[in-house]
């Protein structure tokens, strides 16, 4: 098997030393970890080097969030094959064996893994995904999931759980900051992958992780919160990545979102767009 790097992007400790310890299991010899630490206001750094030797740490002076996190990670790496994963993702053992497999054709910029969460006692899976224009908007959502033995083009490659082409992904930028502080972002970096270049987006089913989504996101900025950045990346990508007739629908489905979505939304969707505006006018 070709050497992989490893980056997980986090903020404290935990969850990141239930899982890490997964990780390595599933890292074959040669393998290199990179943590990167996001200015955790708790003793992470040191209880890596103590603990987890074997692991590059990381650590940014100032909390960047995601994105920059990723981009700072898959730059340190030593190989062109990088898995970025979540620190609250523990993969099975023989996850890598399925992904590295799709990059002997050229054409593969990412490939995704099959996520499985626990949720109300219940097994769920994710992973496979689909976006749509609609309404002037486009949309993404979860695909379902048919056939668990064959892999299937996807819409994008979630940053949670897939690896990569370094090289093509300095080709194109990295991650876009423009989304900060979450969301959108491996999203734009799968779009631009395939609609710049004709790069491929690929779901592998046979690869699998378990999530277990203890997203900092949620505490840190609260529900509403989320919703208006979501929103708010959902026009930011929509006015970067749309062009021509598509671009013109948005304009005309505007005024219909701006009073019926916004009325829907609770008032998310017009807060989203007046901070979509700003950070426009701010470029």
């Amino acid at each position: 098997m070709k050497s992989v790097s490893f980056v997980i992007p986090n903020y404290k400790k935990t969850p990141l030393i239930k899982h890490l310890s997964q990780v390595l299991k599933a890292c074959p010899l040669g393998s290199e970890i990179i943590v990167v630490d996001d200015c955790s206001p708790d003793d992470t750094t040191t209880y890596l080097k103590k603990h987890f030797p074997q692991v590059k740490v990381i650590k940014n002076k100032v909390n960047q969030r995601f994105a920059q996190s990723c981009n700072i990670g898959i730059k340190a790496t030593k190989n062109n094959l990088v898995v970025l994963i979540n620190s609250d993702v523990a993969p099975k053992s023989d996850f890598l064996n399925h992904l590295v497999k799709h990059f002997t054709d050229p054409k593969v910029f990412a490939v995704g893994c099959l996520e499985i969460q626990t949720v109300n006692g219940k097994k769920e899976i994710s992973g496979r995904n689909k976006c749509q224009f609609k309404r002037g908007l486009v949309i993404h959502s979860k695909a379902k999931i048919t056939n668990l033995k064959k892999s299937t083009k996807n819409c994008w490659a979630s940053g949670g759980s897939m690896m990569l082409d370094k090289n093509k992904f300095l080709k194109l930028g990295g991650f876009d900051l423009l989304y900060k502080p979450a969301y959108w972002e491996d999203i734009d970096l799968s779009w631009m992958a395939r609609e710049k270049y004709g790069y491929k987006i690929i779901f592998e089913p046979r690869s699998q992780v378990f999530h277990n989504h203890e997203t900092t996101n949620l505490t840190v900025f609260g529900k509403r919160e989320m919703e208006i950045i979501s929103a708010r990346n959902q026009l930011l990508f929509t006015w970067k990545n749309i062009r021509g007739l598509k671009l013109l629908q948005h304009f005309l489905w505007l005024p219909y979102h701006l009073v019926f979505t916004n009325l829907r939304s609770r008032g998310v969707f017009l807060n989203a767009f007046f901070k979509a505006i700003k950070i426009q006018l701010q470029k």
